[in-house]
């Protein structure tokens, strides 16, 4: 999805200075704006994590801490 974003906006701005302004600049302005708006996009829908992507259950390396944590979570982890 992000490489189709990405490929999307780099056609847009090629096709906007290669071809449209030769038509028509403000149109030509106007397909750059959308392609500008698309790489934030294409980075926050690249970076974005699923329901099961779970980082923040694991354990930190600090055992106190996470005994802590799970407690707060109501988890037990068994002892070792």
């Amino acid at each position: 999805m992000y490489f189709a974003m990405m490929g999307i906006c780099i056609g847009l701005f090629v096709l906007a200075w290669g071809v449209v302004r030769i038509w028509s600049v403000p149109a030509a302005v106007g397909m750059c704006v959308v392609a500008m708006v698309i790489p934030p996009v294409a980075a926050m829908i690249a970076n974005r994590r699923g329901p099961e992507d779970r980082w923040w259950d694991d354990p930190s390396g600090d055992p106190q801490s996470d005994e802590w944590w799970d407690e707060l979570d109501g988890k037990k982890r068994p002892r070792s």
